[in-house]
């Protein structure tokens, strides 16, 4: 059963909401403070985090970044109603999915089950076929495995699904709304300036191959060629 971590100072939230994901094979852990938190995360076992914006010690933005440094653990920000900001910053600092409080408890499942499928790697580590190369760049699927010029790259599972799909559809123009839908997986306030930002953390991890191209108006498409 995945292990999902909850960083919130509401003592009222944590055990009605892991009695909702354990309907869902979900175990749900609340730690109230940062400092609780990362002492959780380092003791290891956990899927994802959910982090709240508004926490004592650090807030959310600061925790996300922390985080950030030492694992690329899927991470859910909860953000203020409204505030496209919030939803901003923390997609800046490498969180994989936002939802603003109050959220419906579905909704929040919905989110983690979609990073939690973007971070499953395929079960047999053999030959791959479905393997991508070009210039410079490499891109495994089954170990959700990037390597730039030889060298791996470490990606969220955000930033692994979107280059993933540009490389698959290399040559293609995709819009912001075609890589939108294909990344959220249901139905959720869509925001299009979150994939500028991926692809913006993206291009800095890959440097400095010139890997993505920006269309104006149109949408993104990788501007690598593919080996021979």
């Amino acid at each position: 059963m995945p292990r999902i971590l909850l960083i919130d100072d509401d003592t009222q939230l944590g055990p009605p909401l892991a009695s909702y994901f354990q309907r869902f094979d979900l175990a749900l852990v609340q730690a109230f403070r940062p400092s609780e938190g990362l002492a959780e995360l380092r003791r290891g076992g956990f899927d994802a985090a959910i982090l709240d914006v508004m926490l004592p010690e650090m807030d959310g933005f600061e925790l996300c970044r922390t985080i950030r440094k030492q694992s690329d653990l899927p991470i859910v920000m909860l953000t203020a109603r409204g505030d496209v900001m919030d939803r901003v910053v923390g997609l800046e600092l490498g969180a994989d999915d936002y939802l603003p409080k109050p959220f419906e408890p579905r909704e929040l499942v919905a989110r983690v089950q979609t990073v939690l499928r973007r971070r499953v790697a395929a079960p047999a580590p053999r030959p791959e076929p479905g393997v991508l190369a070009f210039e410079g760049l490499r891109i495994d699927p089954a170990r959700r495995e990037v390597l730039r010029q030889g060298e791996r790259v470490e990606l969220t599972g955000t930033e692994f699904e979107l280059l993933h799909l540009l490389a698959r559809e290399a040559g293609r123009v995709l819009s912001r709304d075609d890589i939108l839908n294909h990344l959220r997986g249901h139905e959720a306030e869509l925001l299009t300036r979150a994939v500028d930002i991926v692809v913006s953390r993206l291009r800095r991890k890959l440097e400095p191959l010139d890997c993505i191209k920006t269309l104006r108006n149109a949408g993104y498409s990788l501007a690598l060629r593919r080996e021979a």
